[in-house]
């Protein structure tokens, strides 16, 4: 059964690039057209459908999606969602099934240019761009997303391991980005996510993907920033993360 599995996931992946390479190209142009013409509404619209269409691209090659929920997610209140990170995968059911909460990321710069789709919400979407090289940039960067999020009453999206882990097996936190956000955002509240079994998309590579892989999204309780300091809530982040990530 596994070989036969193995053998079909050549022809279903190829059928999976050309359908998200479609989407990308034809979601490029609709969110260039949304936002000259309906602004941030449109865009943020044109988004949601984008990500809606990647995870029914994945549903090709037998990938399922559960997100579970812990608890109530506080409502009308600036939000961080603080999550592990294994692959690029991670991110279309985040924008997709939390998208009443408006989620924005904090990404690094290479990304801001030359992937239709992706690049173009990046940039207009109100997510950041940080250049990991250059402190100064990133710092001003995180000042003015936690700025934005209040003002906004938005979802700031941040992944401090910094990279994905390749094997599931979760990296050290960093905390630098977190303690910017929750200096300039202090009355956001904190949404830890555990995301599991996304790395396995991506174990052979990008060729081919393995089939019937199914992503599961933990969404822990609600943590305010202002009831911790910025180094106990850091840990309490990174523990109830870690202790739902299943190797």
């Amino acid at each position: 059964m596994k070989q036969i599995s193995y053998l079909l996931s050549y022809p279903l992946t190829a059928i999976f690039y050309l359908a998200f390479g479609l989407s990308m190209v034809v979601f490029h142009a609709l969110e260039v057209i949304c936002f000259k013409l309906f602004g941030y509404k449109g865009l943020k619209k044109s988004v949601d459908y984008f990500n809606w269409t990647i995870l029914r691209c994945l549903n090709i090659l037998g990938t399922s999606f559960k997100m579970e929920y812990l608890g109530e997610i506080p409502k009308n209140v600036p939000l961080i969602i603080v999550s592990n990170h294994q692959s690029m995968w991670d991110i279309p059911p985040i924008i997709w099934f939390l998208r009443n909460l408006h989620p924005k990321f904090v990404s690094k710069i290479e990304l801001g240019k030359g992937i239709p789709g992706i690049s173009y919400n990046l940039r207009h979407g109100g997510s950041i761009l940080i250049d990991r090289k250059n402190p100064r940039q990133s710092l001003g960067e995180m000042m003015k997303f936690g700025k934005y999020l209040v003002a906004n009453r938005r979802c700031g999206v941040i992944f401090p391991e910094g990279t994905r882990s390749k094997n599931g097996v979760p990296k050290t936190f960093h905390r630098k980005g977190l303690v910017t956000l929750f200096k300039y955002a202090p009355e956001a509240y904190v949404l830890p996510i555990t995301v599991n079994n996304s790395w396995k998309l991506q174990r052979q590579g990008f060729f081919p993907m393995p089939l019937g892989i199914s992503l599961k999204h933990t969404v822990h309780p609600a943590l305010k920033i202002s009831d911790f300091s910025s180094e106990e809530l850091i840990i309490l982040l990174e523990q109830t993360i870690k202790s739902k990530v299943v190797v």
